[in-house]
């Protein structure tokens, strides 16, 4: 073989390979698209978002409906998992058990306790805490802390979620109208400005919910980053029932555009 005919094939096949490497991917290394797990407590937590979603099937798990599609172009499954502690576990479990879930956003409404804080502003929790765990005894109810002496009871959610959660709601609701800090989860539906006060001292709790804690416990278990919002439905104080009922639509509507927000910046 000629000379330059040889030299000719050893480029093309210095090229062959060098191509080859540059854009073969990895076995095992495929990049696949993100999914968003959204969980709520109550179907109008979620009616709006699943309004604006491409819900390409539903599938029910343990009596609950998860809903596969996509959200503002991203995959996401969204589930109404029940509304206090219990379901709130069951209904992550059962996502992260047949789901490949990247991040959870909790999203709903839940009872103002901060002073500061009003009806419609927005809690985005940068940790969790279980407010009714403890040992009830004659002398009263006495809190402990529920999981490890390092985090002292309190559930962390990720703070790059955090970040853009308040950089959504900044945007969706306006700079004065979001707040993060602690929010607490129980079993109970909290009506009683005496609690409320026991709740700030005690947690220096800006929010209360039923599920939150709950959720983030289980994101922890399967290492997912999670972050919690909610917008205030009411005070949590002697009035909040009927607040509530009044304002809970709007603010789960306001939660729902957050969320959406949130999913142009994931």
């Amino acid at each position: 073989m000629h000379l330059n005919h040889k030299r000719t094939l050893l480029v093309i096949l210095i090229v062959f390979v060098a191509c080859t490497m540059l854009f073969a991917q990895p076995v095992g290394e495929t990049k696949k698209p993100k999914r968003v797990g959204i969980i709520s407590a109550m179907d109008t937590e979620i009616e709006l978002l699943l309004s604006e979603a491409e819900i390409e099937r539903v599938d029910e798990i343990g009596g609950l409906n998860f809903n596969v599609g996509k959200l503002c172009g991203d995959d996401v499954v969204i589930v109404k998992a029940g509304i206090g502690k219990v379901y709130a576990c069951a209904g992550a479990a059962a996502m992260f058990n047949n789901y490949d879930i990247d991040y959870v956003i909790f999203t709903g409404v839940a009872g103002g306790v901060g002073d500061d804080t009003h009806v419609l502003d927005m809690v985005i929790a940068t940790d969790l805490v279980s407010h009714d765990y403890g040992t009830i005894t004659d002398e009263g109810f006495y809190w402990r802390d529920e999981y490890s002496e390092d985090t002292k009871g309190r559930i962390y959610c990720d703070p790059n979620l955090v970040d853009v959660a308040v950089l959504s709601a900044k945007q969706v609701l306006g700079e004065s109208r979001v707040f993060t800090g602690t929010i607490v989860t129980g079993d109970q539906f909290i009506s009683s400005s005496k609690y409320v006060k026991q709740l700030q001292e005690q947690f220096n709790a800006l929010a209360c919910e039923m599920e939150g804690a709950s959720v983030a416990a289980i994101c922890r278990m399967y290492n997912i980053p999670c972050v919690v919002i909610r917008t205030m439905s009411d005070k949590a104080d002697g009035v909040a029932r009927e607040t509530y009922e009044f304002m809970m639509d709007v603010a789960a509507d306001n939660s729902c555009h957050v969320v959406m927000k949130m999913l142009e910046y994931i």
